[in-house]
């Protein structure tokens, strides 16, 4: 079963840069992606990072993270740029949208200016059983 949470930037907003990746991580670890309104600050999407990497175990493969930027896409204009500008100004860090799952669930996470592609892996493909005669050979007894 897959499963999407949304995190409005509200619940994390007064919380501190450790308390946000505890939180964000907690939510990946319970094997739910994660839609984050906003985006962290570099330095935490970097400390997210590293905690991952820290906590990475047997149970635990991993994240995959994507971060949408709608001003990716302005055109040349200047009318768009003072907008992309003032939303920046009066929104800061809750412009776009982060997209975090664990990586025992999604394989990627493609970007293109008019789409966004989740892929995910098939949890059946994960449990195949092996194939009979392969890499088990049985002891043959010793004649008598």
């Amino acid at each position: 079963m897959l499963t999407i949470s949304f995190l409005p930037y509200a619940e994390i907003e007064n919380l501190g840069p450790y308390q946000r990746i505890k939180k964000i991580l907690n939510t990946v670890k319970d094997k739910k992606i994660l839609i984050l309104e906003g985006r962290l600050r570099r330095e935490e999407e970097t400390e997210l990072i590293k905690v991952t990497m820290e906590e990475i175990d047997k149970t635990f493969k991993g994240i995959e993270l994507a971060v949408i930027y709608p001003g990716e896409t302005v055109g040349d204009t200047i009318l768009a740029k003072m907008r992309v500008g003032m939303l920046n100004m009066l929104l800061g860090d809750r412009q776009g949208l982060t997209i975090i799952g664990p990586a025992t669930i999604v394989k990627e996470i493609k970007k293109d200016p008019n789409n966004i592609e989740l892929l995910t892996i098939d949890g059946k493909a994960s449990r195949a059983r092996p194939r009979q005669g392969s890499a088990t050979k049985r002891a043959k007894r010793p004649s008598r």
